[in-house]
């Protein structure tokens, strides 16, 4: 606020000084001119009258002359100070209103008032710098978690959207520099109740300010940080980034698995993707040679992962700087049929579009397809406006950074356990996977698959908890059962228990529960709002243990355990 002031007293100077310079000359001069009193006698106006009556005069409001009436040499000095005084507050009115509109007096009017909302915030929540594509969907998807968010981005547009968008929460926004340390302060880096920190820009550099400036001013909150430089993502780790997306290297280890591991691959994917592709989608032929167009940041994290699968792999490039890099590779776009045929698309299963134009990579694949009808397809889409475009292109795998960064960090947000899951599943066959997947098919249906997990204990579980300490089994099975109806089950069921260093993947319901237990569960989202019933209240908890509506009360808790 100190800015603002000062901003006005610098701006405002000379207005100020007029007005004050036109007030004390008015004033002197109605204090020194000579009036009469009733009776005729020489009378002189005291300061204070002096002031009232200047200050009712100079506003043109116009009570009359007082206390008496006025001779013909203060009339005069009156008549020209009214000309003086309007003049005066035009000139300081209009001064103030170019200040107010001044972009840089409005942008520390929004900052001041931005930093007010901030530290008015009273709940748990995340600072997200950059509202691009990514940014977006975690602020939406926060938003319908009942989760606050606070936004920083350095484009007004993009604070703009936020504005415009219809969120069920509120969320400020501030158009600012994330990469600035006070602007982060303001944003709430150091405030009690941030739990999080998403370095979700467009420029690797400001990401890797924002995680250090977060780092080292709040060593122990989270921060995770989107990157799509090697240097980069290397940087972020060695000082302690919670988490670091690439959205090149997931999306490669993400195809690579559909094509060794596809029932994985789908476990993966419903997961984790909140439109999970259906089970219909394994049974397409993926194993045999990939073409790969573009060998530039996606298509080189593709080859790696492509090749310690030992995938066979053509690549197609028209850039001199990537000329013999590979094996099996043909110079050109890949829009052209007579490259593609060239690159042996008659015996290739699988064609990969991954050009930084998305113009081009939409052209490969539909040349590709009417070369090989049959062909699988993955196409990048670089500039989110051309969403609807890919969406309609028919392609098997559209590969969207934004949106896959999004996933992997709501994944993240969501639960830790959840990338724990998915390590874990690693060591599992495909058939299990498919054994896995057919139950949650069975859960969900057509729906989204969601994920939720809870730890035994006074955060989590409370009434859980409490009826621990007076030693009563809880097994996993009352996590399942409606709070409304305890006969029926709920759409749900647990994916994985961690024990302090044990983790059992796909516990039973009979499974007896311990405090600082950690339970990873999946099915449909309106599962977890009720249980959350459940782990909260104990009267409800005690009706899915015993059918009976208890009370809380040590009286009735006494006689409901005897009877």
């Amino acid at each position: 606020m100190n800015n603002v002031f000062y901003l006005l007293l610098r701006r405002l100077r000379v207005p100020f000084i007029t007005m004050i310079v036109v007030y004390s000359i008015s004033v002197l001069g109605f204090v020194l001119i000579p009036g009469q009193d009733n009776d005729g006698n020489i009378w002189h106006m005291d300061f204070f009258h002096a002031v009232y009556f200047v200050s009712f005069m100079g506003t043109t409001i116009g009570f009359g002359e007082i206390p008496f009436a006025f001779t013909d040499a203060q009339r005069m000095w009156t008549l020209l100070m009214i000309y003086a005084t309007v003049v005066a507050w035009l000139y300081g009115i209009g001064s103030m209103l170019a200040l107010l509109q001044e972009p840089v007096f409005g942008r520390l009017l929004r900052r001041r008032a931005f930093t007010s909302e901030v530290i008015g915030i009273a709940e748990p929540f995340y600072l997200i710098c950059g509202y691009g594509v990514t940014g977006r969907v975690i602020v939406h998807k926060l938003a319908n978690r009942d989760i606050r968010a606070v936004v920083i981005d350095i484009k007004q547009e993009r604070i703009d959207d936020l504005e415009m968008d219809s969120l069920p929460i509120r969320v400020p926004g501030l158009c600012a520099d994330a990469a600035l340390p006070d602007v982060l302060d303001d944003a709430g880096l150091q405030h009690p109740h941030c739990i999080g920190v998403l370095a979700l820009t467009d420029d690797d550099n400001s990401n890797l300010a924002v995680s250090i400036a977060s780092k080292l001013l709040m060593p122990k909150r989270l921060v995770i940080s989107r990157t799509e430089s090697e240097v980069t993502t290397a940087n972020l780790l060695s000082f302690g980034t919670d988490q670091v997306v690439d959205p090149f290297q997931a999306y490669a280890g993400y195809l690579s698995m559909a094509i060794h591991s596809p029932y994985k691959h789908l476990v993966y994917d419903w997961l984790v993707n909140p439109y999970h592709r259906p089970l219909s989608s394994v049974y397409q032929l993926k194993q045999g040679r990939w073409i790969i167009c573009g060998f530039g940041r996606f298509g080189r994290s593709l080859y790696k992962a492509f090749k310690a699968d030992d995938v066979s792999i053509t690549v197609v490039d028209a850039k001199e700087h990537n000329v013999n890099q590979t094996e099996h590779q043909i110079w050109g776009v890949g829009t052209e049929a007579q490259t593609l045929e060239e690159a042996g698309i008659h015996e290739a299963v699988g064609i990969v579009a991954g050009t930084e134009n998305d113009a081009n990579n939409l052209s490969i694949i539909m040349t590709a397809r009417q070369l090989k009808p049959k062909l699988v397809t993955v196409v990048r889409q670089n500039l989110d406006a051309n969403r609807l475009v890919f969406r309609h292109s028919g392609a098997d795998f559209v590969m969207e950074p934004g949106r896959i960064i999004a996933n992997q960090i709501m994944a993240q947000i969501k639960t830790p356990l959840l990338p724990a899951f998915i390590d874990a599943l690693q060591g599992y066959d495909d058939v299990w996977a498919h054994t896995l997947l057919n139950r949650m098919s069975s859960v969900v249906g057509e729906y989204e698959l969601d994920s939720w997990a809870f730890t035994i204990g006074e955060a989590d579980t409370p009434a859980i908890q409490m009826a621990l300490e007076e030693a009563t089994v809880i097994k996993m099975k009352v996590f399942l059962k409606d709070p409304r109806d305890r006969s029926h089950m709920l759409p749900a069921f647990p994916l994985m228990l961690r024990r302090g260093e044990t983790i059992k993947i796909l516990p039973g319901e009979l499974t007896e529960l311990e405090l600082g237990d950690e339970i990873l569960f999946c099915g449909l989202s309106k599962a977890f709002k009720q249980v959350e019933w459940t782990v909260n209240n104990y009267n409800v908890l005690q009706y899915i243990l015993t059918g009976k509506d208890a009370n809380s009360t040590l009286l009735s808790r006494w006689f409901n355990k005897d009877s």
